[in-house]
Parts: structure tokens; C-alpha cells; sequence
């Protein structure tokens, strides 16, 4: 489309399309790119095409295990102009990563140099870095160049690339991968190559195996960074069996003993994708948040390894207990999650169980075998023909002599020539040219016809599929003559070569071939002796990468989660007196220790105290907001009393329209008594106020230009409340309901204005109240305001508070 809008002269009308139709197509086709060519791995090699042309390039460069290095920039720069047509910068990442022990955990890269480490610091530029194959990544491209796989043109069609790399072992269940595509994703963990071999040999034997056996062999995940997978049995089955589920990796850690009762974590393998410093950061947040009271300091000290301690704040605490916090609070415990989303035969996606994967490798282990085989049968045909050829010079070495030295057209003599015994016995030796008679004298050479060998030909039976190769040719009715391919060889043959020796090396040769290509055709026409040999390969890669290769041993760790007693966090605070001070403003604080609550303190200019009380660092505070909702504080996370604290409203989420109505100490069992400036309240439960988050828990329902007014607690039998005109009502509690939120029920009847206070008193001790004096004047004989709930009240005692408020 993009040549036909270059033209000028071009109708617009002509190209016209629906624009639904238009970015549907393009984005389909971008889609089914992204899907196929570079988020999802092949089952087969268990690799992107980016990975596998990095390894392809690496090979062609001969960058063997054993070889010398090659800046990464060559590579990089190979694999972007002769196969991956993409940024250099993302190749050479890709790279990095294949080269990354603490991210790869089978490494296709041996990189030199800085290509970063597991605090999250990127590789070095490619200019610095050198790198090389490593024995896997050789593995997987074992059995490239003898038609193992098929070939197609690269981006240009000027070099051909593999479709797939012959992979001697599952390596996308080995090294794992993770990918991002349009409608779909993938990530699988890696796993130990060992335990994967073994799986594949049980599925051999038993075919029809099911997919809860392979979890004997493949005891799960095998992380390069170690951890310890906590996930339940039956959890790891169903993940493995769908194809989708999760993993809980955890640290390992360990206690030392620091002596006199005084004991410090150390950790000494993190989850795997999990960056230290982040993780070091993330503790050092909880400590200053205050989210785990009990840890007090963490410090880095690894070098080579991983080695982070933590200390608690209190020697009193049990380790696991600090840990189960770390474990909810930070990335010290992780979710891996499992979706085994593949391409089957490079060309469907599909979500496949651990069983569908290790077949698709097998089934793919068995189509390899038979191409290398009948490559190899090819190999030996030509390679038989050549030397039966050679036999024959041998036997009848002086004639080859003559033809060469004293004939024409030496190849087509030879092949014309009739090496029967009798044939050749009847001959006499040629002194010089003159006495040398020519196999083609009288024959018109041009006339001759090139017919294929009818024994060559027949072994194609057992190559149908495979590509077709050249079959040797000989002269028409030469049966006793010589093929094109044989007196080529003879010709090409070294002097030095004419030695008994040599020929009896040949005749052996010629009989290992032959027993050779017997074994491949028994081979090739037997499935049992296929999947013997697959096994028998299985058993070599294991051997290799097994328990004498190095970082060969299992890493991750597979246990149970323990029971771990839950501890309150008030239990594992410190518990030590503090006085709580609240200013007008809301600017909040605990003073160490319990000071004289009349002493001066400092405030904001235009601030002033609010509220003050003593209190304990094991104490949980509750704010009632103006907008009825209840926020949870707790006292041990209140900033020091060294300034001038910190505004309570970015501890909490209070509305700033909302004003603080009370702050007091939650007393678990205690009840409440919350109001409205319309005159409506009730009972509450406190311990059904306490909020879990921020955002605190809505109790007393206030709309329009009603607000919250009251919250007091419930300690009498009687309720009194005073409207704004002054009125008193007394009326018993038990008229009032508990509920643990709503409106709630008319306290007073108001013609104009509504509720200025509310309090709960016991009648026998009277109400009391502060006179303008500030005596505290109590009064006894009630009878005058008592009534029913919701009624007017009488005018209040003489000497009641101006301002409208109880004691």
C-alpha cells in the first residue's frame, strides 16, 4: 500500500478503506508479530528469536566455550545486520541477560567484563565487554550443520537462519522465560536440568504418564538466586498441571549467635528478580515507618555473595516471628507467578501443562534425530562410494597409473574403464605412451549417456522426506566402470596416499561404514530404537550438566511454611510512657515520658494545645472526624516531641474541610457515644470503630451541612444533652440504640439551632458541670429535665456554662 500512495498521480478513492477494517488489520498483523517473532518462546528450544540469532551470530563468529572472547559490540552488531533488523541496544541487553548467572540459571553467555550484577546496576557499554559461548549454549546448537533443523532466509534474504535450534535438553523449562505480547503473556521459573532429563527419561518408558508423576522427578522450581519455595504440594501439581498458578519464594536465612542473649538475621539468598538494593531500600522504609517495630537496623555487607543482616530491636523477640513480618512487609517473600504460555511448533500460541511441554521437546528430540540420521546416511553413501572407488585404484593401481599419466581425458577414461578381474588380467603393462592403449580409443566420448547408480539410488528409500542430494553418475552399460564421484576422488588423490597401509585403513573404513549404516537403518525403521537412543542423549546431558557441572546442584530449596504464631504488634513494641499532644491545627507529637499536662508547651504561631494526655507507646489512639469517621493511630509510629510534630492529616486521609472532633485512647470493650449537630446519635462498640487503613471507617452518617459533633465515652445509665436555645434533656440510655453505624435516632427536639453537647452520666451521682467560676457544680435532683428521648427539654439549671457544654 505504502508504493501505491508514493505515486503522485494516484486516485484517493482508489485506497479507500473503513478505518475499522484498516487499524484492525494493521493491528492484527502487528499483534500476530509481536506474539510470534518476539514476546513468546518456541516449546522446542525454549528460546525468542532474538536469543536464538544471538547464538546463531556467536557460532558463526566460532566463538566456542573454549575460544577467546569478541567485543560484545561485534556480536551485537552481527546479529542486528544479518538477522535481527532491531535497536543494538535491546540485542545487546538480551545478550547481557543470556550472560547473567544470578538471572539465567543455565548462562548461554560467558560474558567478561561488567555485564551488571543482581543490585540492579546495568552492564557496561558493548564496547567494554568481551563475551563467548558457554558449553549450554554449544548444547543447544549441537547438530546445526547436519540438517537437524530447517533454514530460511534472513530479513533481506541474503543469509539463512535457523527456525529453531536443535536444543539437546529442555531448555525452556530450564532457564525459564518471560515475555510481554498483545491479549497474552507468558512466565515460566527455571528449573534443574537434571530433574528435567529424568522426567523426560520416566516419559519415555511410560508415555501415558500422568502429570502428578513428573512432580516425583521435577520437584519444582529451581531459581539461580536459591530461595526457598514454600508453595503447598498440591498447589505446585495444579500450577504444573494447568499451566497457570503461582510460587511463594522466599529468602534463606540463617541466626548467629552474637552472644549474652544477642542474636542478629542474616540473609543469604534473596528471591529471585528481586533487585538488593530495592530490597535493601524497601527494609530500610519499614524501619523508618515504623511498619515492623521490632526490627531496628539492617546493613549490606555482602561481596561476592549475598549477605544481609538485620537486627532486632529487642534480644526478647523469636526470629521467625521478625521474619513472618519481613515476609508481609517487604520483597524478602515473593509471588513468581507460573503461566506456561508457548508456541507450540513455532506457530501456536497455547497455555500447556508441564507434560505438554516436556512432549513437544521430546517429539521435537525425535524429529532432530531422524534428519541428523539420514544426513549421516547420506554422509555414508557418499563416503562408501568414494571408497569403493579407492579399492578399486588399489587393486589396480599401475592401470590408474597409465590412464592418468599418459590419457586425455583421464576422469572420463577412468570411468569408461572396465575394472573387472578378467578384464584387467588380460592387460599388459604400458612401458611408455606409445604402448598405452586408452579405454575410450574409437569411442565418441560426447555420445556416452550419464545414467544415476541403481544402488545409490535405492537408499533413498530411507530418506524420502530428507532434501535430495546428487547421486553419482556412470557411463550407460559400464556396469564395470567407474562413477563420476569415484574418479574424482581418485584424482584428487594424494601420492603420498599410495601405501599398502593406506589401503588396508580403507577396507576397514568401508566395513565400520557399512556397520554404521545398518545401525541407522535398523535406526530409522524402529520408533523402540529411536527413543533408546533419545534416552541414551538424555543420559550424556545429564552426565554433563548434572551433578559434576558447575552450580549443577539444586539451588532452591522446596519446604513447607511453618506455623508461626500470630504476635500482636502492641506486643512487640517497647512499652514506655509517652504524652500524646494534639494542637488546634492538628499538628501532632509524643513527648518521651509522662510530663505535667499544665505544663507550657510550644506551638505553631496562632496554635495552641488541643488536646494533651498520657499514654503508652503500645497504645492505638482513635480520631473522630467532623465527617463521622473513625481513623486508627498508632502511638508508637507518632513523630518525637523534639518539634513541633507533624500534621495529623498526613498520617491519616482526614478531608482538610474535616476538623478533628475528638483524639483519646481506645480502650478494647468500651463503649461510645457519637452525635450529630442535627441531634441524632447512638451507641457504639469501640472495638468496632478501630480502622485498618488510611482511609479510616465510616460509623456516624452526617449529609449536607450536618456534622459529626460528640463522641464521648458511655459510662452512665442516663443520657444529657443541651441544644444550642439551651434547653436540657435527660432521658435513660438504654433508650438509646447500638449499632455499629448509620444516622442514628433523635436525641433532642429543636425548633431552631440544634445539639450542642451530649454526655452520659450515672442519675444517682447527679450531672456536672463547670460554673463560670470554675467550680465544678454538680446537680442531683434531675426531676425537672428528665423526660423521654427526642423531647424538647426544659431550660437549663442557673449557673450552666455560656458556652453550652458538660464537664
Amino acid at each position: 500500500m505504502s508504493d501505491l500512495l508514493d505515486d503522485p498521480n494516484i486516485d484517493p478513492e482508489a485506497v479507500a478503506e473503513p478505518l475499522r477494517r484498516a487499524i484492525g488489520e494493521r493491528y492484527l498483523t502487528y499483534a500476530l508479530s509481536t506474539i510470534m517473532h518476539r514476546a513468546l518462546p518456541d516449546a522446542r528450544d525454549g528460546l525468542k528469536p532474538v536469543h536464538r540469532r544471538i547464538l546463531f551470530a556467536m557460532r558463526e563468529l566460532r566463538l566456542s566455550s573454549t575460544g577467546g572472547f569478541r567485543k560484545s559490540a561485534k556480536i551485537s552488531g552481527d546479529v542486528m545486520g544479518n538477522y535481527h533488523p532491531h535497536g543494538d541496544a535491546a540485542i545487546y541487553d538480551a545478550m547481557a541477560r543470556l550472560a547473567q548467572d544470578f538471572a539465567v540459571r543455565y548462562p548461554l553467555v560467558d560474558g567478561q567484563g561488567n555485564f551488571g550484577n543482581i543490585d540492579g546496576d546495568n552492564p557496561a557499554a558493548s564496547r567494554y565487554t568481551e563475551a563467548r559461548m558457554t558449553a549450554v549454549a554449544e548444547a543447544m546448537l549441537e547438530g546445526l550443520n547436519e540438517n537437524a533443523v530447517d533454514f530460511r532466509d534472513n530479513y533481506d534474504g541474503t543469509l539463512r537462519e535457523p527456525v529453531v535450534l536443535p536444543a539437546s535438553f529442555p531448555n525452556l523449562l530450564a532457564n525459564g522465560s518471560s515475555g510481554i505480547a498483545v491479549g497474552m503473556a507468558t512466565n515460566i521459573p527455571p528449573h534443574n536440568i537434571g530433574e528435567l532429563v529424568d522426567a523426560c527419561l520416566h516419559m519415555i518408558a511410560t508415555p501415558d504418564c500422568r502429570d502428578d508423576t513428573l512432580m516425583n522427578f521435577v520437584k519444582g522450581p529451581d531459581f539461580p538466586t536459591g530461595g526457598v519455595v514454600v508453595e503447598p504440594h498440591e498447589n505446585m501439581a495444579q500450577a504444573y498441571r494447568t499451566g497457570r498458578g503461582a510460587f511463594r519464594l522466599r529468602c534463606l536465612w540463617h541466626t548467629e549467635d552474637l552472644g549474652r542473649g544477642q542474636w542478629q538475621v542474616v540473609v543469604t539468598e534473596i528471591p529471585y528478580q528481586v533487585q538488593k538494593s530495592k530490597l535493601i531500600e524497601k527494609l530500610a522504609e519499614v524501619i523508618q515507618t515504623k511498619k515492623v517495630p521490632i526490627l531496628a537496623d539492617v546493613r549490606d555487607e555482602s561481596a561476592d555473595d549475598v549477605r544481609i543482616v538485620l537486627e532486632p530491636r529487642s534480644k526478647n523477640v523469636e526470629p521467625d516471628v521478625l521474619m513472618n513480618m519481613l515476609y508481609r512487609n517487604s520483597d524478602l517473600e515473593v509471588r513468581f507467578s507460573l503461566n506456561m504460555n508457548v508456541l507450540i511448533d513455532g506457530v501456536t500460541p497455547k497455555v500447556c501443562s508441564m507434560k505438554e511441554v516436556l512432549r513437544a521437546f521430546l517429539d521435537f528430540r525425535r524429529e532432530v534425530l531422524i534428519r541428523r540420521s539420514r544426513h549421516r546416511l547420506q554422509k555414508i553413501d557418499h563416503r562408501l562410494e568414494v571408497l569403493q572407488g579407492l579399492i578399486t585404484a588399489f587393486l589396480n593401481l599401475d592401470r590408474v597409473i597409465e590412464i592418468i599419466r599418459y590419457d586425455d581425458d583421464p576422469k572420463a577414461a577412468l570411468m569408461y574403464e572396465d575394472w573387472s578381474k578378467p578384464h584387467q588380467a588380460s592387460l599388459t603393462r604400458a612401458m611408455d605412451e606409445s604402448q598405452y592403449r586408452s579405454p575410450l580409443a574409437g569411442v565418441d566420448v560426447s555420445a556416452l549417456t550419464l545414467v544415476s547408480e541403481a544402488d545409490a539410488a535405492a537408499t533413498g528409500i530411507l530418506a524420502e522426506t530428507a532434501p535430495e542430494r546428487e547421486m553419482p553418475q556412470m557411463y550407460e552399460g559400464r556396469e564395470n566402470g567407474l562413477s563420476d564421484v569415484q574418479a574424482e576422488a581418485i584424482l584428487n588423490m594424494r601420492l603420498r596416499s599410495l601405501r599398502r597401509l593406506e589401503e588396508e585403513a580403507l577396507v576397514k573404513e568401508r566395513d565400520d561404514l557399512m556397520a554404521e549404516r545398518a545401525e541407522i537403518e535398523d535406526l530409522l525403521e524402529d520408533e523402540t530404537v529411536q527413543w533408546n537412543a533419545i534416552a541414551s542423549q538424555l543420559k550424556e546431558v545429564k552426565k554433563t550438566f548434572g551433578k559434576d557441572y558447575e552450580g549443577a546442584a539444586r539451588r532452591t530449596r522446596i519446604e513447607e511454611a511453618g506455623e508461626v504464631e500470630e504476635v500482636p504488634l502492641e506486643a512487640m513494641i517497647d512499652r514506655e510512657p509517652i504524652t500524646v499532644v494534639c494542637s488546634k491545627m492538628g499538628w501532632i507529637r509524643a513527648m518521651t515520658g509522662h510530663i505535667d499536662l499544665n505544663r507550657e508547651l510550644k506551638f505553631k504561631d496562632g496554635d495552641g494545645p488541643r488536646f494533651i494526655f498520657h499514654a503508652e507507646t503500645t497504645d492505638r489512639l482513635l480520631v473522630f472526624g467532623s465527617n463521622g469517621r473513625f481513623y486508627t493511630l498508632s502511638a508508637a509510629n507518632l513523630p518525637g516531641g523534639r518539634g513541633m510534630g507533624e500534621p495529623l492529616r498526613l498520617m491519616v486521609d482526614l478531608p482538610n474541610e474535616a476538623e478533628i472532633v475528638s483524639l483519646f485512647i481506645h480502650r478494647p470493650g468500651r463503649k461510645l457515644l457519637v452525635a450529630s449537630t442535627a441531634g441524632d446519635g447512638f451507641l457504639v462498640g469501640e472495638d468496632d470503630v478501630v480502622a485498618q487503613t488510611r482511609s479510616g471507617k465510616q460509623v456516624l452518617n452526617v449529609r449536607g451541612d450536618v456534622r459529626a459533633l460528640v463522641c464521648k465515652p458511655a459510662t452512665g445509665d442516663h443520657v444529657a444533652c443541651v441544644g444550642e436555645n439551651r434547653k436540657v434533656l435527660v432521658f435513660p440510655a438504654d433508650e438509646l440504640p447500638e449499632m455499629g453505624r448509620g444516622k442514628g435516632v433523635r436525641l433532642q427536639r429543636y425548633k431552631d439551632g440544634g445539639l450542642s453537647d451530649a454526655t452520659t452520666f450515672n442519675l444517682a451521682e447527679g450531672l456536672s458541670w463547670l460554673d463560670p467560676a470554675g467550680r465544678t457544680r454538680t446537680e442531683t435532683n434531675l426531676e425537672e429535665w428528665l423526660g423521654k428521648r427526642a423531647g424538647a427539654g426544659r431550660m437549663a439549671p442557673r449557673g450552666f456554662p455560656r458556652d453550652n457544654t458538660f464537664t
